[in-house]
């Protein structure tokens, strides 16, 4: 039986794009267009056969197991495999030649792309360019796969429908599959001269850049469905679906939790004692921050209505700003005479602390509550 592997010059665990690149590496050189050796269109033949064997991941895994999609199984003590057996008693491919040929245009596969968007574009929504790799049309032959000027012919081997019939023995005695057709790969048709572009696919990988609009509300993880605009599919085929999955860049100032923005505000100790009004820059422009007078460390001003909107609605969540009252570390002598001054004002020349316990816990509270704590 024929190494496909060592034919494409890959290793057995090779992944579906290694044999693709293999493939056309081999094709581009072996083309009958490009290589005018006598030997050259036979080479080209056997490189895509291998192809046309480990592409698909249904016949791929029939090869590993023993079998050859176009050449029989080794099993049972001849060419045969016990696949063959139950197609024959059971139905299956050997169904009397009544299965067509397999389609060379296909659905193209879904694929998925990541987009990066500023947290502006995750509250307001914007339109977005998007730009990626993926399969597209082969414009040369337009998906048919064909060199210009050339088509395709019914196949000699299968007369179009696109699999053959092989009587072998076995010890069960004589039995009657059915295998798709190694000449034409199971369409039924031969392209006479593939498509020096795409090698006879009908499509070729491109950088597409297309422009999408990104709804407001989205975060991380969000993934926008664009249907139709997936992958090409093998002989020009419909497009499959794309999958835009949304990642929010990290802001210098906001955090995101929920629908809500959270910032964080350094105040001065005599700005949280007097009060002060601060100028703020929101997505939505400045913003006055009221810090009222007495405000203490972790305190929470509320700007309703400046945080994340909700998807698929027009509300929008709140701007928390937490105030950070920074104490000061370095006074001078006059300073510190104002600061004991004020402290003697206030009755604190010589403060009690009370210290309290992180949790007390259910019924420590219910015993403060009844003892009029």
């Amino acid at each position: 039986m024929t190494d496909y592997y060592a034919v494409l010059g890959v290793s057995k665990d090779a992944s579906a794009e290694e044999i693709k690149r293999a493939y056309r590496k081999q094709a581009r050189k072996l083309h009958p267009d490009v290589n005018p050796s006598a030997d050259a269109e036979a080479e080209f033949k056997k490189v895509s056969q291998a192809y046309e064997v480990l592409s698909d991941p249904g016949t791929r895994q029939q090869y590993d197991m023993g079998g050859d999609p176009f050449g029989g199984a080794q099993g049972f003590g001849g060419n045969f495999s016990f696949t063959d057996i139950m197609d024959a008693f059971f139905g299956g491919g050997a169904a009397g030649g009544q299965q067509g040929p397999r389609s060379r245009v296909q659905r193209g596969q879904d694929a998925l792309v990541p987009l990066q968007v500023d947290l502006s574009t995750a509250v307001f929504g914007a339109n977005e360019q998007l730009v990626f790799d993926t399969a597209i049309r082969c414009e040369t032959c337009t998906g048919t796969g064909a060199r210009q000027g050339t088509g395709r012919r019914t196949c000699d081997v299968c007369h179009g429908s696109g699999h053959v019939q092989q009587v072998q023995r076995s010890f069960l005695g004589q039995v009657m599959t059915t295998r798709p057709c190694g000449n034409c790969s199971g369409f039924g048709e031969v392209v006479e001269s593939p498509c020096y572009d795409c090698s006879g696919e009908g499509r070729r990988r491109d950088r597409r850049t297309l422009t999408i609009k990104v709804p407001a509300g989205v975060d991380t993880g969000t993934r926008i469905q664009l249907a139709g605009e997936g992958e090409v599919g093998p002989g020009g085929g419909p497009n499959g679906d794309l999958y835009v999955e949304v990642r929010v860049r990290k802001h210098q100032t906001f955090q995101r939790q929920g629908d809500d923005l959270h910032c964080s505000v350094e105040l001065p100790m005599t700005a949280a004692a007097l009060g002060a009004k601060l100028p703020l820059e929101t997505l939505d422009g400045v913003r006055e921050v009221e810090i009222k007078p007495g405000t203490q460390p972790g305190d929470v001003i509320k700007l309703s209505g400046l945080g994340v909107t909700h998807l698929r609605t027009d509300i929008r969540g709140d701007l928390l700003v937490h105030a950070n009252v920074r104490t000061p570390t370095k006074l001078d002598g006059t300073q510190q005479d104002l600061l004991r001054q004020f402290a003697s004002a206030r009755g604190e020349e010589r403060p009690e602390g009370h210290f309290e316990r992180a949790d007390k816990g259910l019924f420590g509270k219910i015993r403060d509550a009844w003892a009029g704590k």
